[in-house]
């Protein structure tokens, strides 16, 4: 006879396979095309990526360029490895388990550490929204050729509506495709590069023989390229995301595609961003801290053509990383425990999953709006709370993506193994110098 918890997990099951099945049809999937069915899968692993390129990995990019050129621009290289792997083993346990990241934490890890991830992940997450809604008003004085301009608090209030509106009365198919369509934001970077008039025999040479230094600012200016490609709220997402739309071990061959294909897109961008800053701020000794900093430079060292552009990219970073990072936090939390979460659901069928979503858009526009407000030192001890937690998401993810109950003939195999561990071992280490840096001053 079975349990009381053997008939839930029953009943969720059967719920989960119903779900896809909604899902599957709702996007077409079933249609016998590849090409239709591959553009239907589309989507997830596109948008995670390039939400990772938001305000602060901006400014991380424009850092690099500007204090070292372009020989960094390797270590984008490696970043986009590393994220291809993580994101990869995070849609496939989507598809094959039909579940979100947090929920199978909880399930084969107990409910109080995952409790205490989603804490961390709260915390840090709510920090790195309230940095997007900045990047939103950075992006408007760019535009605006006004670091004053008073249309930063009509913008930024109205762009959180929008966003607000567009999850919480929109679909996943909608949300998506507005999701996709800010992704085109990106582009402006790369005329933006070519505006600045890079030496591009220069360019290829240092990413081919890369010029490396064993000084501390190079270092750990490489390791916070590292760090910030790949964030924590990017696994919630794409995994979440995954099993939302209903995408199973049929189509995961397509969504593979969108991993890799999104990651590969991504580090182009970020590698234009340096290319911008290193051929126009480099050869200047110009310094840079915020995103706002190098756009605003690139006015005076390559025109305001190009300046204009690197706004027009700065706004749809900001403004895709803003509903990503409150929508990836909403999912994690309820999976985390139990209540009802997806896009497509109501106010009333997923009432904690839209309070949280709504909850945090708000604090970010009102944060964003307060006049003078030393919030700086703030957001960077959210964003190394943000960061110390990716090593340990990433231990999580390996023992779940290898565990055979759950993911069957899908788990790793012996060179994924070897590939995923490296890429935790590297990661760790990384994350644990830039802290060090941060927190303590400890040079390398």
């Amino acid at each position: 006879m079975d349990t009381p918890r053997e008939k839930t997990e029953e009943l969720k099951t059967k719920d989960r396979a119903r779900h896809r099945k909604t899902a599957r049809s709702r996007f077409g999937l079933t249609r016998s095309s590849s090409l239709f069915r591959l553009f239907a899968v589309l989507g997830p692993g596109l948008i995670a990526a390039n939400a990772g390129n938001d305000a602060g990995g901006i400014a991380t990019f424009s850092q690099a360029g500007a204090s070292y050129g372009y020989s960094l621009l390797w270590a984008l290289a490696i970043s986009g490895f590393c994220l291809a792997i993580v994101q990869e083993m995070c849609a496939r346990m989507g598809a094959i388990t039909g579940k979100g990241l947090a929920d199978l934490i909880r399930e084969q890890f107990g409910v109080r550490l995952a409790a205490l991830a989603m804490l961390a992940l709260l915390i840090a997450n709510t920090g790195v929204t309230v940095s997007e809604f900045l990047g939103i008003g950075a992006s408007v004085q760019v535009l605006a050729n006004d670091p004053h301009t008073p249309f930063v608090y009509l913008v930024v209030p109205l762009a959180g509506l929008i966003l607000w509106w567009l999850v919480i009365k929109g679909s996943y198919r909608r949300v998506e495709k507005v999701f996709l369509i800010m992704s085109l934001g990106f582009l402006a970077y790369i005329p933006a590069a070519f505006a600045a008039h890079p030496a591009w025999s220069e360019v290829g040479r240092q990413i081919i023989v890369p010029p490396l230094s064993t000084s501390s600012g190079f270092l750990l200016t490489a390791v916070a390229l590292v760090g910030t490609t790949i964030s924590p709220y990017m696994q919630f997402f794409v995994q979440s995301s995954v099993a939302d739309k209903g995408i199973h071990a049929g189509e995961y061959v397509y969504e593979q595609l969108d991993i890799y294909s999104g990651t590969i897109f991504a580090m182009i961008i970020a590698g234009f961003v340096v290319i911008a800053t290193g051929a126009t701020l480099f050869p200047a000794h110009h310094s840079v801290q915020t995103a706002l900093d190098a756009a605003f430079a690139l006015a005076a060292f390559a025109g305001k053509y190009a300046s204009l552009l690197f706004g027009i990219g700065l706004f749809g970073a900001s403004l895709l990383a803003a509903a990503v990072l409150p929508l990836s936090t909403s999912y994690a939390i309820c999976e985390a425990f139990g209540f009802e979460r997806g896009v497509s659901r109501s106010f009333s069928e997923a009432p904690v999953f839209q309070s949280i979503f709504t909850g945090l858009i708000i604090l970010g526009v009102l944060i964003t709006l307060i006049p003078g407000l030393p919030i700086i030192q703030v957001l960077i001890i959210l964003q190394d709370l943000n960061a110390a937690m990716l090593p340990i998401l990433l231990v999580f993810i390996i023992l779940l993506v290898n565990n055979r109950r759950l993911m069957g003939r899908h788990v790793n195999g012996i060179v994924f193994n070897v590939i995923s561990w490296t890429t935790v071992v590297v990661i760790s280490i990384l994350i644990i110098l830039l802290l060090l840096n941060t927190i303590f001053g400890v040079t390398i």
